[in-house]
């Protein structure tokens, strides 16, 4: 959670793809977010979390916590948009319809929940971006190299089935005869014996 709009600046610009953001609708409040594991969607957040999300940033906004309920928007951080008119904390989106909406009523007693086991920490924003960036970079390279080595093998068995097929093995020169080879042997039946050999 950002503390004022520098802060929330900063969770804006240095957001990880796994982010949910969570802020009251119309109204200024802090920034909070939830860092989903990797392939997790909005729909797989738990309600007691939701809650926690929402109760949290409504108790974190000048206005929001006067009120007895408010509407808490949340997204993916993904889909922040920021551009160079907009003011420190503002942000817009890439996909409005993407934008989820949910009514939180006043309640202390998650945020005192939450204020006593709260961590206050500042790492490092832009190493932790770049950080997962290079791994979700390594885990496409290796994706990348899976796919390569199973089409080779689909390949590679295609030409083996296509060769166990094929006629080129066996015809060859050393394996065939003329009929004018036939025809220059010693009598008739020898061709008929070299057919019977055949089959």
């Amino acid at each position: 959670m950002g503390k004022d709009k520098y802060e929330n600046e900063d969770l804006i610009k240095y957001g990880l793809p796994e982010d949910c953001w969570f802020h009251v609708d119309d109204l200024s409040s802090a920034h909070v977010y939830l860092r989903l594991k990797p392939g997790m969607t909005l729909d797989d957040i738990p309600e007691d979390c939701l809650l926690d999300c929402s109760s949290l940033v409504k108790a974190n906004s000048i206005q929001g916590c006067k009120k007895s309920s408010v509407y808490v928007v949340y997204t993916r951080w993904k889909n922040l948009k920021k551009t160079s008119s907009m003011v420190d904390g503002q942000v817009g989106y890439h996909r409005p319809e993407n934008v989820r909406r949910v009514k939180v009523d006043k309640n202390n007693s998650i945020v005192n929940q939450l204020n006593k086991t709260k961590q206050e920490r500042h790492p490092d924003l832009a190493k932790e971006q770049q950080d997962r960036l290079n791994e979700i970079q390594a885990e496409l390279k290796a994706k990348r190299r899976e796919e390569d080595k199973a089409k080779r093998l689909v390949e590679l068995e295609r030409q083996r089935v296509k060769e166990e097929r094929s006629y080129e093995r066996i015809m060859t020169n050393d394996n065939m005869m003329s009929n004018t080879e036939m025809n220059a042997t010693a009598d008739s039946t020898a061709a008929e014996e070299f057919e019977d050999d055949f089959m």
